[in-house]
């Protein structure tokens, strides 16, 4: 990579940290109890919008994963959710009424929350509807990974985002407040993906699974990325650039062997596909807040009204092992 490149990353970087530092004004302090955050503590990075239903089972599954402080940013919600995470004594809240779009997606928010607070923390950032799964995640907290990774000088760790659906219609997925999504979405798609490598990010670019062949069939170059790196031993000078899809520096995204070999890494299950799907796409089509102003919700909106996502092809979701058989995750050389 030329010396001109490298140079105007770290102009971006600067950027999009300036920007998140302007964009503080957008957010409203509801509850900061940040100064229970101890030294090594796992932070977890949240932006929502109306999802009441959703946050009991999302704290308590990440609580069991061994987060001890939650920083979450409500965009707007009408439904309660955020009185419901500002109550949790592990949350620290912010709210706001700007528009998600005009802030990156809401990863200005969080870069400067990230900037503030998440310095030299293992920190999670994720969607309410992503549930992080990596190697012997039923027997060791996340804070056992954190020391592997700080053990072997690595900053950061990739996943797949893989969705889950369920074996009928989408709307018979019904989805009640609290419970595991996965008892109703619990099905996956074990191949259709395809790997490519963005030389100006060193990232991968993995694109597939059902919404690739449910929604973007006939385009699936357009169709969503899979990649993250969602676990960051964060520094205030690094900025993610797309979601989480990629981040800076660059030598951050380098979660792969680019030897050939396995390197250590997780998935994110993702777990859209609930009887919710429909309304939520709708609204995100007529918000447009969404990336290239709601264009993949529209797709969804104006897809068959209840879609059967599911094929004879498709598996059922087990545990991370039964990922690793697949070739979806690895647990390298972490034993």
């Amino acid at each position: 990579m030329s010396f001109l490149t490298s140079y105007g990353l770290r102009l971006q970087r600067k950027r999009w940290r300036f920007r998140a530092f302007r964009k503080r004004r957008e957010l409203k302090s509801v509850e900061n109890r940040t100064r229970r955050i101890r030294p090594g503590d796992i932070l977890l990075f949240c932006t929502f919008r109306n999802e009441d239903v959703r946050l009991p089972y999302f704290f308590e599954y990440y609580r069991k994963l061994g987060v001890d402080h939650f920083l979450m940013v409500d965009n707007d919600s009408s439904d309660g959710g955020g009185d419901y995470a500002a109550a949790q004594s592990d949350v620290s809240l912010w709210s706001t009424k700007a528009g998600y779009g005009r802030a990156r997606y809401g990863m200005d928010w969080l870069t400067y929350l990230q900037m503030r607070y998440a310095h030299g923390h293992w920190a999670l950032t994720v969607d309410v509807d992503e549930f992080f799964v990596y190697p012997f995640c039923d027997s060791r907290p996340l804070s056992a990974l954190g020391d592997w990774l700080d053990a072997s000088d690595v900053r950061s760790f990739g996943a797949l985002m893989l969705d889950m659906y369920p074996k009928g219609p989408v709307s018979e997925a019904v989805y009640d407040r609290g419970m595991d999504p996965l008892e109703v979405a619990s099905w996956f798609d074990a191949g259709n993906y395809t790997i490519s490598r963005n030389k100006r990010m060193r990232n991968l670019w993995i694109q597939g699974g059902p919404r690739a062949r449910a929604y973007f069939g006939a385009k699936p170059s357009k169709a969503p990325a899979l990649n993250k790196v969602p676990f960051v031993k964060w520094n205030r000078r690094y900025t993610y650039v797309s979601s989480t899809h990629m981040i800076l520096p660059r030598g951050l995204n380098l979660v792969y062997d680019q030897q050939g070999g396995e390197k250590t890494s997780g998935i994110l299950l993702h777990a859209k596909f609930l009887n919710t799907f429909s309304d939520r796409a709708g609204d995100a089509e007529m918000r447009a807040q969404h990336y290239k102003s709601g264009q993949e919700y529209a797709r969804y909106a104006s897809a068959a009204d209840d879609p059967t996502i599911w094929t004879k092809w498709s598996a059922q979701y087990l545990n991370w092992r039964q990922l690793e058989g697949l070739g979806l995750m690895s647990k390298g050389n972490w034993a």
